[in-house]
C-alpha cells in the first residue's frame, strides 16, 4: 500500500472514531443548556406564579431594548450588535464572539459561567439583576439564532 493511501485510511478511521465523541459533546452542551433553562423556569415560577414559559420574541425585545440605567451600554446590542449572529465590540474595542448559539454553541451551557456573566452584564446594562424570566427569554432567543 502506498504511504499516502495508508495515511488517508488512518485519518478516515480516526475521523470515524471522533464523530461519536463530537456528537456526545454537542449533546452534553445542549443538555447543560436545557438543564439551565429548567432551573430558570422553576425560579421564574417562584418569582411569578403566572409564568407560562420562555419566549424568543421577548428575548429579542430584551436584547434590543434601550435601558436608561445602562449608561455607556444601554442595551445588549450596544456591544453585541443589532444581530446576535454578528461579532460585537466592547466599549474598549475588544472583539466579542457572536451571541447566537448556532455560531457559538458552547454559550449558555455552563450554569456557573452563565450566572457570573448575567450578574455582571445585567447590572451594567439594566442597573439591576435580571429576573429568571429575562434570562430564560434571552437564552431562548439566542437558541433560535
Amino acid at each position: 500500500m502506498k504511504p499516502l493511501a495508508a495515511l488517508s485510511i488512518a485519518l478516515l478511521a480516526l475521523l470515524v472514531l471522533l464523530v461519536p465523541i463530537a456528537q456526545d459533546g454537542i449533546a452534553a452542551v445542549a443538555s447543560g443548556r436545557q438543564m439551565l433553562l429548567g432551573q430558570l423556569a422553576d425560579e421564574a415560577k417562584r418569582q411569578n406564579p403566572g409564568f407560562s414559559g420562555f419566549s424568543a420574541q421577548r428575548g429579542s425585545s430584551f436584547y434590543l431594548a434601550q435601558h436608561a440605567e445602562g449608561g455607556d451600554t444601554p442595551s445588549c446590542a450596544s456591544c453585541h450588535g443589532a444581530s446576535p449572529r454578528s461579532e460585537g465590540r466592547t466599549p474598549a474595542g475588544r472583539s466579542l464572539d457572536p451571541m447566537a448559539i448556532s455560531l457559538s454553541p458552547q454559550r449558555f451551557s455552563n450554569p456557573d459561567r452563565v450566572e457570573r456573566w448575567f450578574s455582571r452584564e445585567c447590572n451594567q446594562v439594566l442597573g439591576r439583576a435580571c429576573t429568571a424570566a429575562e434570562k430564560g427569554d434571552f437564552i431562548t432567543f439566542m437558541s433560535s439564532q
